[in-house]
Order: C-alpha cells, then sequence, then structure tokens
C-alpha cells in the first residue's frame, strides 16, 4: 500500500496562518499533496524558503487584487504537469484555480465564489458553477483519475449546515446552489467525506461572531471531490475541526495510489 494523503484548506490568508504556526503545523502533519485557497498573497508574498525547506514544490495561483482570493498546490512529489489557469480569464484574474498532474492522477485546488455580498457576486457564483461544470466534466474523460479539492462556498445537503432552516435563502445554501451540487454529484464526481460517514454537525467553516465556532454552529463547504475511478482507493476522509489558523479547517483525504 502507498499512501498519499492530501490536504484542503482555505486559510484565509497564507501570512496570517503562518503567524497562528501553520508552517510549523504543517511540517507535524506532513501531507504529501496541499490545495490551499484564499492565500490572499501574490508571487512576492510568498514564504518561497520555508514551504522548500518544508520539502513542498509549489504552483501558485494568485487574484490580481492585492490581499484578495488566490489558490496554491504544494507537493512533496514533482508534478509532470502544473498550471494556474481554468482556461477562463475572469475566474483566472481572481486566482480561483491551479492543478498538478502526479502520477496519473490530477489534483486541482479551486476556490468557488461567495454570493453573500450581493445580487452581483451571485449572479458570477452561478456562471462559475456552469462553467465549471463543463470543465470539470471534460477533465475526468481526459485523465479520468482527478481530484477536485477545495472551498465550494455551499452546503450541500441540510446536515451539512447547522440551521438549515434559517440559512434556506442565504448564498451557500440556495436550492439553485443545492441542485447544482446534486448535478456536479451526479455526473461522475463522489464527495469523499460523505462517501462513508453520514454523521451529522461534521462542518469546516464558523463565522467568528457569536463565538459559532466554539458551539459547532457551523457549515461544510470545503469538500474532496474524487472521479468515481478513485472511490476504491480512499482509506479515509477526516475534517481537522481541531486545528485553527483560519475561519475554515483542513480536510484530510487518504488514497492508495
Amino acid at each position: 500500500m502507498t499512501l498519499t494523503k492530501i490536504i484542503t484548506y482555505n486559510i484565509n490568508g497564507i501570512r496570517s496562518a503562518a503567524s497562528k504556526g501553520f508552517f510549523d503545523w504543517l511540517l507535524i502533519e506532513n501531507p504529501d499533496i496541499v490545495c490551499l485557497q484564499e492565500i490572499k498573497a501574490d508571487q512576492t508574498q510568498i514564504d518561497y524558503n520555508t514551504i522548500e525547506r518544508l520539502g513542498y514544490y509549489h504552483t501558485i495561483a494568485p487574484a490580481v487584487k492585492k490581499g484578495y482570493s488566490g489558490v496554491a498546490i504544494l507537493s512533496k512529489i514533482k508534478p509532470s504537469l502544473r498550471g494556474i489557469t481554468s482556461g477562463i480569464s475572469e475566474y483566472d484574474d481572481e486566482g480561483r484555480w491551479a492543478y498538478n498532474l502526479i502520477g496519473n492522477t490530477l489534483f486541482i485546488s479551486a476556490y468557488f465564489p461567495s454570493g453573500s455580498s450581493g445580487d452581483e457576486r451571485q449572479k458570477f457564483k452561478y456562471k462559475f458553477l456552469s462553467d465549471i461544470f463543463s470543465i470539470s466534466t471534460g477533465l475526468i474523460h481526459e485523465y479520468k483519475n482527478v481530484a477536485l479539492s477545495g472551498d465550494f462556498n455551499i452546503c450541500h445537503k441540510p446536515i451539512d449546515i447547522h440551521d438549515p432552516v434559517s440559512n434556506k435563502n442565504s448564498s451557500g445554501f440556495l436550492p439553485e446552489e443545492r441542485n447544482w451540487m446534486d448535478k456536479f454529484f451526479s455526473s461522475g464526481w463522489v464527495d469523499a467525506f460523505r462517501f462513508n460517514n453520514t454523521l451529522p454537525d461534521q462542518y469546516t467553516w464558523w463565522s467568528y461572531r457569536s463565538g459559532a465556532r466554539k458551539r459547532n454552529k457551523g457549515w461544510r463547504i470545503d469538500y474532496h471531490a474524487i472521479s468515481e475511478s478513485l472511490t476504491t482507493k480512499v482509506i479515509r476522509c477526516d475534517i481537522l475541526s481541531n486545528v485553527v489558523h483560519s475561519d475554515h479547517c483542513p480536510v484530510l483525504l487518504e488514497l492508495d495510489l
């Protein structure tokens, strides 16, 4: 058995997370592949020395706007192919997509837009969902083995949100968004966490307000979506809710590759 340990983590600012011990934690956790979202840093603000000292190759996709969005992939294994484009400039300008081909598996770090700031961003989110559905379906046909990991900014089912009734009209739990998730997870993709886990109260993001994290009033919006071909390779998928460098927490996936 050869385990590949993958973590997805919206770190809400890589410099902020570093000041809270993110790199010390990474040294101890020692994942093979790390998919990061909301790095909020450009190429000049990344601590490459520390990343490389920990043994990682790095693929960084910053946003054009300073201090905003951005994704990255850190890998202990040298990728044979890597990139920072989804092929659609309006998403690439916001740093929402990065990929590594490692062995015969394509790993993607993705940061889906939030629509919570208003109607225009919600429209942008729906356009992103439509375009990414087409792109992701095509990637399964092209590569077969694909792991799309990141912050989807959507809770799929009522079990994935602490109060589904009061949040029924909230961006991130709207019927149209949840219907998209139904469609997505019926098109060759599998939610690796829910593949073998039906427990409630499992969340990956908590508001900073009202002590939400301490009371576990959260949302599960961070996913490892894997192609159906990888389901036989899943060893475990766990939410690491005790890890605190961000308003999100990491999600761990182990595959036997």
